[in-house]
């Protein structure tokens, strides 16, 4: 998931950096607005999308590098399970979107206080609410908020102004990217993307309301008054003064050439680029430093073991390969991994989680202390494979001690049957190997 959305806020900054330096300083208002609320809906499908020929060849049969699992006595046991099934990062995620969720609201209630507080004159297309003592101007659907402080003069442009807000629905594409801060909070391209249609609502609105009188007129009456605004994200406000410079900028520029829409071509290279990044995006599982020697062992036993060799025939190939290695390993990437019981699908997190939490209550806890080893850690690893079926097969096991071998391939075994994996849209057979740390007392 943390993968997923952090290739999500990668593809909106490579969007808005095309907008900000190719788009935002066309007068092609209409078609920035559609870029600018079609951009981020895209940036969340594109990780979705595999494109079968950027991909690389991939064997029927995968490895699964799963996170370690720490076996212990009863009682280390469950306080480990019970610290992992305490989720801070769902939490912190929860209470960021119920914080956000509230502050809406508050606006809202802001909103509809207006609306039930004050005069509301009914029109044909809209309604009027007028607040006294102010010289707020703002829209919100079909609702039209004028201050009493403003003019008489000015109120009929100020309203043919806000009308155009209303019929072009611009009070939706705010709540949308509300929407979004809602449920990416913590995602400040959202802000950004905010801030960006909102300006070009303004746009839009200028353009077609200055037609009615000269542009230079329009931008008087724009600048003549000093005017409160309403600290209202998802309202369109007609005196936003942090807005006003770039509209009376892009009101005095020229109507851009209709060859510059070939800009918008800028966008065909660039989508070509993510769905290749997506396609060809490899994990990093990261462990915590060890010895150069201690890796290479490790590395041995698991060829050995996935192989099914009870040899280290392999050692020195191996040793030649991970001279360099600076502890991280990269695995290839399955469209769909096999997914657990009651885990989402292809989640493996969970499926680690699950494993762990399986062998918490099925493995004979007290058989390493009655075996005689010596007290500390010691390195177990496990190979399995989930075939097509979603049956647990091959498994197979390295460890200090036969008994502790046949037990924890009795536990691997009394495993449930699971979703099996995907690629390219087909079930295929999929290996794991699972490292273990044994805490002996």
């Amino acid at each position: 998931m943390i993968n997923y959305i952090l290739q999500v806020i990668l593809f909106q900054v490579l969007f808005l950096a095309i907008y900000d330096f190719f788009l935002s300083k066309e007068t092609f208002f209409t078609k920035n607005r559609w870029y600018l609320l079609s951009t981020p809906l895209v940036s969340f499908l594109i990780p979705f999308i595999k494109i079968a020929t950027f991909q690389k060849a991939v064997p029927q049969e995968l490895i699964i590098q799963l996170p370690e699992i720490f076996l212990s006595p009863e009682k280390v046991i469950q306080e480990t399970e019970m610290y992992q099934s305490i989720n801070y990062g769902a939490i912190l995620f929860w209470i960021g979107v119920t914080v956000f969720l509230i502050l809406f609201l508050v606006k809202l209630f802001k909103i509809t206080n207006l609306i039930r507080k004050h005069e509301v004159v009914k029109k044909k297309d809209f309604a009027l609410i007028f607040i006294p003592n102010q010289t707020k101007a703002f829209s919100f659907f079909n609702y039209i908020f004028l201050g009493k402080e403003i003019s008489i003069s000015q109120q009929d442009q100020i309203i043919e102004h806000e009308l155009v807000h209303s019929k072009q629905k611009h009070s939706l594409d705010l709540l949308f990217f509300e929407f979004l801060k809602i449920m990416m909070w913590f995602n400040p391209m959202v802000y950004f993307y905010q801030k960006r249609i909102t300006l070009i609502h303004e746009y839009i609105s200028d353009e077609i309301t200055a037609k009615s009188e000269t542009k230079e007129t329009y931008i008087n009456n724009l600048l003549s008054n000093f005017f409160q605004v309403e600290n209202i994200a998802f309202v369109n406000q007609f005196y936003k003064q942090t807005l006003i410079k770039k509209r009376i900028i892009m009101m005095k520029k020229n109507q851009s050439k209709k060859m510059n829409q070939l800009k918008y071509l800028v966008l065909i290279p660039v989508l070509v680029s993510m769905l290749f990044y997506v396609a060809c995006t490899t994990e990093n599982i990261k462990e915590e430093p060890i010895s150069k020697e201690a890796r290479i062992q490790e590395l041995l036993d698991e060829l050995a073991l996935l192989r099914g060799d009870n040899t280290n025939q392999y050692e020195e190939k191996v040793e030649l390969e991970t001279v360099n290695l600076k502890n991280e390993v990269s695995f290839m990437v399955i469209d769909k991994a096999p997914t657990f019981p009651g885990c989402e699908s292809g989640d493996k997190d969970c499926f680690s989680k699950e494993v762990q939490k399986h062998f918490s209550r099925n493995f004979d806890s007290k058989l390493p202390n009655q075996l005689g080893l010596g007290a500390g850690k010691k390195r177990v690893f496990i190979g399995f494979k989930i075939d097509k079926e979603g049956n647990i097969v091959d498994v197979n096991a390295r460890a200090p001690h036969i008994d502790i071998k046949e037990e924890v391939i009795r536990v691997m075994n009394s495993l449930p049957k699971v979703v099996p994996g995907e690629q390219n849209g087909e079930k295929v057979a999929v290996k794991y190997a699972i490292p273990f740390t044994l805490i002996v007392e």
